[in-house]
């Protein structure tokens, strides 16, 4: 009788971690949504002026591009950056500086279509860059003085793309949405799980 023969010693490859390069609740939260739980979070210090002429969906792209390259790599380790940008017709709006560039925002966006392009890049183990770019369009109704006055003194527009958070009292302007409801808060889902797939981490 032969003994049986031991089966060679496999060791599976080490689960990549995985760095959100950001410190966005929302981010985080959305994330959470795929099952997924960073290992770490990094904060990405970047330049996000806009170049001369250029156009918003190369500017979102960059800008996600280069929060992934600002954050420290470790050789096991996959990181993730998003950017989401506002443009009305080429006008790029950011994040409002004060109130009263929070009220020119939302005046113009009252009553008109705008585009939120939301892009995401990942940096896999490997090194390798890859970038997917979300572009929903949202129409707002038109907006009287006073709920302009009330969303302005709420705060809730602060520091936010565009001067509003969809996923706040702001869904109450949208008259219609065609695209990715995720990709406007923060984080398109669609796109984030396909990269995280392609860099290797697992997901179901």
């Amino acid at each position: 009788m032969t003994d049986p023969i031991e089966p060679a010693n496999v060791h599976p490859a080490p689960v990549a971690m995985l760095v959100l390069a950001s410190t966005s609740p929302r981010r985080l939260e959305l994330l959470g949504r795929l099952g997924v739980v960073p290992d770490r979070l990094a904060a990405p210090d970047i330049d996000e002026t806009p170049l001369p002429c250029e156009a918003a969906r190369d500017y979102a792209q960059r800008l996600a591009l280069g929060k992934a390259r600002a954050v420290a790599r470790g050789a096991d380790e996959i990181v993730l950056a998003g950017d989401t940008t506002i443009a009305v017709g080429p006008r790029i709006l950011g994040k409002p500086e004060d109130e009263a560039d929070l009220r020119r925002m939302l005046r113009l966006l009252s009553g008109r279509r705008h585009h939120c392009l939301s892009a995401v890049c990942v940096i896999g183990p490997d090194g390798r860059e890859r970038v997917r770019l979300s572009d929903s369009i949202v129409a707002f109704r038109p907006l009287a003085s006073a709920e302009i006055d009330a969303y302005v003194d709420s705060g809730e527009g602060m520091g936010k793309a565009g001067g509003y958070a969809i996923q706040g009292r702001a869904e109450a302007f949208v008259r219609f949405l065609h695209g990715s409801h995720s990709g406007v808060v923060g984080l398109p889902l669609m796109e984030t799980r396909a990269l995280l797939r392609a860099a290797g981490l697992p997901l179901a």
